[in-house]
């Protein structure tokens, strides 16, 4: 059976005039490899296509993709503009697609012109569309601008997420099945949390991280969303998220569906209930967001009108 790496290094030799993103890429696995993928179907999380799809997506991503250019030379990346693209480099001696672009570009600036057009508030309805139908998500938006701030001036700092997201695990079973979980006090969710910021630079990286650590990792998965970030941090958000959990991932603007998972998140187990507590106290949002949860959790329903808004 063919690994992630594996997959990818095939993938790009059997096509070396070709360039692919992250989800090309995956759509080709499901070509390629339909008894590896056979397995992960099974999975009741990646019920549909788009879900596998999305899911194969965000693996490849990360630590696979650097694996695969130790294992082999020829596997290439170019990061510039995003969605990174992959491709199968027949001199890999050569300057790279991205050394090529490094000498045409002007000078890097912080904040690029397609993340100047958007406020971060633009990008919350298009990280929920992109959630709810690409991983089959249910979203809320959280707006700071509801808590009490009973704990005084800054004592809410880094306490708010800005999308918050229930994921059901037993959609498609059977109902003795959802019945018995229900009874047993099991969670039959995933709960997801994320922070979102126009672009990483040097300058914010760290910031921005450990303020989606601050306000994320109370839940199953926690994310710190941008819709892109400069060449020189990816390093330092692969340590960062190594020893903190959170993910990374890439909302492209001007192509929802071609926006990644750079780097997944570790789940957390158990979700933090006195962290969401804190904000529960604090923001009616919050409040309702966890009611919705409690519902599902009891009767197994989705209030449609409640989510993805």
């Amino acid at each position: 059976m063919a690994t992630r790496v594996e997959m990818i290094i095939e993938t790009l030799k059997a096509n070396p005039d070709k360039k692919f993103t992250a989800r090309d890429l995956a759509k080709e696995f499901l070509i390629r490899y339909p008894e590896e993928i056979a397995e992960k179907q099974t999975n009741p999380r990646y019920d549909t296509e788009e879900r596998l799809i999305a899911q194969l997506a965000a693996e490849v991503g990360g630590q696979r993709t650097h694996r695969a250019q130790k294992a082999c030379a020829n596997v290439a990346t170019r990061d510039k503009p995003r969605p990174r693209i992959y491709y199968w480099d027949e001199n890999p001696n050569l300057p790279s697609l991205d050394d090529i672009q490094d000498e045409v570009d002007e000078p890097e600036i912080d904040t690029p012109l397609v993340s100047q057009s958007f406020s971060e508030h633009d990008l919350y309805p298009m990280l929920i569309e992109y959630l709810s139908k690409d991983l089959g998500l249910y979203c809320q938006r959280i707006d700071e601008r509801k808590s009490k701030n009973s704990h005084g001036n800054g004592g809410n700092h880094w306490l708010h997420p800005d999308i918050v997201a229930l994921e059901p695990l037993d959609q498609g079973w059977d109902e003795i099945v959802r019945s018995c979980v229900r009874s047993g006090n099991h969670s039959s969710v995933r709960l997801w949390s994320f922070e979102v910021k126009k672009h990483l630079t040097k300058g914010n990286v760290r910031k921005y991280f450990f303020q989606a650590v601050s306000n994320s990792s109370w839940a199953n998965f926690g994310y710190l969303v941008a819709t892109g970030l400069n060449g020189d941090v990816e390093g330092e958000l692969q340590m960062l998220s190594s020893l903190h959990g959170i993910g990374v991932l890439i909302l492209d603007t001007e192509s929802l569906f071609d926006s990644q998972i750079l780097i997944p998140a570790q789940e957390r187990v158990n979700v933090d209930w006195q962290s969401a507590n804190r904000i529960v106290t604090e923001n009616r949002d919050f409040h309702h967001y966890v009611e919705q949860v409690g519902i599902y959790n009891q009767t197994g329903r989705l209030i449609k009108s409640a989510w993805n808004k």
